[in-house]
C-alpha cells in the first residue's frame, strides 16, 4: 500500500512541476491509448469473425466470374477494410498531437521564466527553476507519449493493411 501512496505522491509532484499543460498531455494521451485499445480488442475479437462472415458469403454465391460480381466482391473487401481501418488515422492525428501540446508547455514555461526574469532580474537561477521545469516536463511527456503510440499505430496500420490483402486473396473468382 505504501508503494502505491509514493507512487501516487510523485505523479503528483511530477504534474505540479510540470503546469497546466501537462493535463493536456495526459488527455490526448488517455485517448490516444483508449483508441489504440479499441483497435487491438477488434483485431483480436471481432475482425476474424468479419472476415469470415464476408469469406462465406462470397463463397456461397453461385456465379463470380460477372462484371456484377466483382463489384460485389470490391464491396466487401472495402467495407472490411474500412472497418480494420477504423480510428486509424485519428490515432496517428493523437500521436503527431502529444509532441505539439507539450511544445505548448514549453512555451508557457518560459513566459514564466521571462516574467520571473522581468521582477527579479537574471541573477536568481533559483526563481526561474520552476518556469524552466514547466518548460522542459511536458515537452518530455509529450515526446515520450508520441514515441508510444507511433510504434503501436505503425503496427495497427500495417495489421490491417496485411489483414485486408490476406481477404482480397481469399475472395477468389474462378469458380
Amino acid at each position: 500500500m505504501q508503494v502505491l501512496l509514493d507512487a501516487y505522491n510523485a505523479i503528483l509532484i511530477f504534474l505540479e512541476k510540470g503546469g497546466p499543460v501537462l493535463y493536456g498531455v495526459m488527455i490526448v494521451t488517455f485517448w490516444m491509448w483508449m483508441l489504440i485499445i479499441e483497435r487491438l480488442w477488434y483485431f483480436f475479437a471481432g475482425a476474424k469473425a468479419d472476415i469470415q462472415k464476408v469469406v462465406a458469403a462470397w463463397e456461397s454465391r453461385p456465379e463470380r466470374r460477372s462484371w456484377y460480381a466483382h463489384k460485389i466482391r470490391q464491396a466487401m473487401i472495402a467495407q472490411v477494410s474500412e472497418n480494420l481501418n477504423a480510428n486509424v488515422e485519428m490515432i496517428k492525428t493523437l500521436v503527431a498531437t502529444c509532441p505539439l501540446v507539450g511544445l505548448l508547455g514549453t512555451v508557457t514555461g518560459m513566459v514564466t521564466v521571462f516574467d520571473v526574469m522581468a521582477v527579479l532580474g537574471s541573477g536568481n537561477a533559483r526563481a526561474m527553476a520552476d518556469g524552466v521545469s514547466k518548460a522542459t516536463i511536458p515537452t518530455m511527456a509529450g515526446m515520450v507519449a508520441a514515441l508510444s503510440g507511433v510504434f503501436v499505430s505503425s503496427w495497427i496500420e500495417r495489421r490491417a493493411r496485411r489483414e485486408t490483402e490476406r481477404l482480397a486473396d481469399s475472395l477468389t473468382m474462378d469458380h
